[in-house]
């Protein structure tokens, strides 16, 4: 990877390499990005999600399909991705089409997860109003005691997207606010091309 980032002609490489360098700098979840979705009427909306799994198919990340991104996906498969590490003075945008990973790819990840985390999976209705935080120990409770020792499966709801790349911003802090920025665009199936944008 060449060390002036402008020149790089493919996108992923350059994403992992800003990603490692992030994972050795950021004192808090380097994976950490910004997602970006609308509503059915057109408003927009914005969390913060985790990165599970990346590379040139797409970005990963799971959540309940029955919450307010799950919701709004459903209606609406576009989104925005965007990285901030604060560290290395950089971030990263990424729009394109969202689609659900397979039940297959759902079940590998959720089991991987702690066991407190996959019965919270369970106990929350995500999104929905909650009355107390007793209510919501005492789902937990409730879960915890029906699964007892055994499995505790993915429920139906919860699983993963893959948000498929339209284009790629990498952008990189300068002095005078003169800041390095790299575009990628391509259509699906065809490549990538690149160009450098004013700051």
């Amino acid at each position: 990877m060449p060390n002036d980032f402008t020149l790089a002609t493919d996108p992923i490489p350059l994403f992992d390499q800003w990603l490692a360098e992030a994972g050795r700098t950021e004192p808090n979840d380097p994976n950490a990005m910004a997602l970006a979705t609308c509503d059915e009427n057109g408003m927009p909306d914005v969390r913060i999600v985790l990165l599970k799994d990346h590379g040139p198919d797409g970005f990963v990340f799971y959540s309940n399909r029955e919450s307010a991104k799950g919701r709004e996906l459903a209606h609406n498969p576009r989104a925005a991705l965007a990285f901030h590490w604060k560290s290395l003075r950089r971030q990263v945008r990424i729009r394109g089409l969202t689609a659900e990973v397979t039940p297959a790819e759902a079940d590998a990840y959720f089991d991987s997860r702690g066991r407190g985390s996959r019965i919270g999976a369970w106990a929350s209705q995500q999104s929905r109003p909650l009355e107390s935080r007793f209510a919501l120990e005492k789902a937990v409770a409730r879960e915890t005691a029906r699964f007892g020792l055994g499995d505790v499966p993915r429920p139906p709801y919860w699983t993963g997207w893959r948000l498929v790349p339209r284009s790629i911003e990498f952008w990189q802090d300068q002095p005078n606010r003169l800041h390095d920025r790299l575009t990628f665009t391509r259509m699906p199936g065809g490549p990538w091309t690149r160009a450098r944008l004013y700051p």
